[in-house]
């Protein structure tokens, strides 16, 4: 099947193609069809399936060119996942000419913004808190919006949004469409759609094929006092090409980070409490590649759709089954082999037994040698940063030696990853679905 037969135009199309997109992904197969003919949708799908274009393309096709007010809202829980969709809807405006799309979103100063909004948008991308700020202001008119997405619905009201998206919701109420989007339909999710969708038309890919197929999924027992030494000795095992490290709160991702770059690790953190500016540097420098390990919280990290992360460690096990499944799906991505470790005390089995119940899947498990579970490494200790000076976090063979992962990964690696050292060799990109044999020269620390 082809774009043309699912109803999009050929302006899309053409610009789809620039872009290496021939063929619509199964969640575009199935909801774009609906979204087109004016239904109300649930799609069940995670980030990295295609989710993103399956509303934005239909919603791109049906705005009035000649009309200068806000037609389409899309509404997500995190500022990250309200800039990468802007930037992909930039990409499609190319295909039309008088359409316009502005971000709102915490953090950025209120001023600017109210400048993107006196040019009347015709797509407004925003975070609850900011949209409904603007709407007390009255910088913003939701009241002729036909079109409402709801994207990740299920982590914004697992995050508190409930009260907000109610009221977003019913400040559009009359002849709008209303598209929920969500990695999983709990019981929030199913009663927003059945007080506010009209006969909402459901649609799904089946999560199996993200969550275990592509995934090899592995339990590491620990202690909360050897969780650290545990960690750092599983990624000199394995080193991961990009991987996300999720921790419980702000201050455990900090002082993690801060631990990972003191052993020297090409490490950085993202959390809620940094500036705007801050996160945007940080995930820059993830997407490029010159940031390896990112250590974050889930909100912080809710809807990532970063290509080349090889690995997710929960350094602290998720909440519950949506967590862990939002989690592990920054991995897995495009057809990729990915990697999941989480890492369990033995107060976790609780909660472990519960995602295993959840995913319906008993998790292998194993103890890392070499560490000693009763050990006191949680803080390091500066005799783990003396022994690792001089090393180099990546493996490295010679250049003819690199193994085969995706032709964008290896232009990363060739190109814009940042070198520890100036002499280093070129980085070995590690496969994901075997083991890779011991770095001869471990990690170097960084200057």
């Amino acid at each position: 099947m082809d774009f043309s037969q699912l109803g999009i135009i050929d302006n899309l199309k053409k610009v789809l193609k620039d872009y290496g997109i021939t063929s619509p992904t199964p969640i575009q197969e199935k909801s774009i069809p609906e979204i087109i003919a004016g239904r109300d949708v649930i799609a069940k799908a995670q980030t990295g399936t295609g989710k993103t274009l399956a509303f934005l393309l239909p919603i791109l096709q049906g705005i009035k060119l000649e009309s200068d007010y806000v037609q389409a809202l899309i509404v997500s829980p995190t500022r990250e996942l309200a800039l990468q969709i802007t930037a992909e809807l930039n990409k499609l405006t190319k295909a039309f000419t008088g359409i316009s799309a502005a971000a709102i979103y915490g953090g950025q100063d209120v001023e600017r913004q109210m400048k993107q909004l006196k040019h009347r948008p015709s797509i407004v991308v925003a975070t609850p808190g900011r949209l409904l700020d603007h709407v007390r202001r009255g910088t913003i008119d939701l009241s002729n919006v036909s079109i409402l997405v709801l994207d990740e619905a299920d982590q914004m009201l697992h995050i508190g949004f409930l009260p907000e998206v109610e009221q977003i919701i019913e400040m559009v109420r009359g002849n709008r469409q209303v598209l929920l989007f969500s990695a999983t339909i709990p019981q929030q999710v199913q009663s927003i759609a059945k007080r506010f969708m009209v006969k909402p038309v459901s649609v799904s890919v089946k999560s199996d094929n993200i969550t275990i197929e592509r995934i090899r999924q592995l339990v590491i027992e620990t202690t909360d006092r050897a969780k650290q030494a545990a960690l750092f000795k599983v990624i000199d095992e394995e080193p991961p090409f990009m991987a996300i490290i999720f921790c419980r709160t702000k201050r455990r991702v900090s002082k993690l980070n801060d631990a990972l770059r003191a052993a020297g690790y090409n490490a950085d953190e993202l959390h809620g409490d940094l500036s705007q500016s801050k996160r945007e540097r940080v995930m820059k420098g993830f997407r490029e590649a010159a940031i390896q390990l990112l250590v974050a919280t889930d909100v912080a990290a809710r809807g990532l759709d970063v290509e080349g992360v090889t690995h997710v460690f929960n350094y602290d096990v998720p909440e519950d089954t949506e967590s862990y499944i939002h989690r592990i799906g920054r991995t897995g991505r495009a057809g990729e082999d990915g990697i999941a470790i989480t890492f369990i005390a033995p107060k976790d089995i609780p909660q472990l037994l519960a995602i295993e119940k959840g995913i319906n899947v008993k998790l292998d498990r194993k103890v890392v040698e070499g560490v000693k579970i009763n050990s006191n490494s949680s803080n390091g200790s500066e005799q783990k940063a003396q022994n690792r000076r001089g090393k180099n976090f990546r493996q490295e063979k010679e250049p003819g030696d690199r193994t085969g992962r995706r032709t964008t990964a290896k232009r990363k690696t060739e190109g814009s990853v940042k070198r520890n050292s100036k002499d280093s060799d070129n980085s070995h990109v590690t496969k994901v679905n075997r083991k890779p044999k011991k770095a001869s020269q471990g990690r170097r620390r960084e200057k």
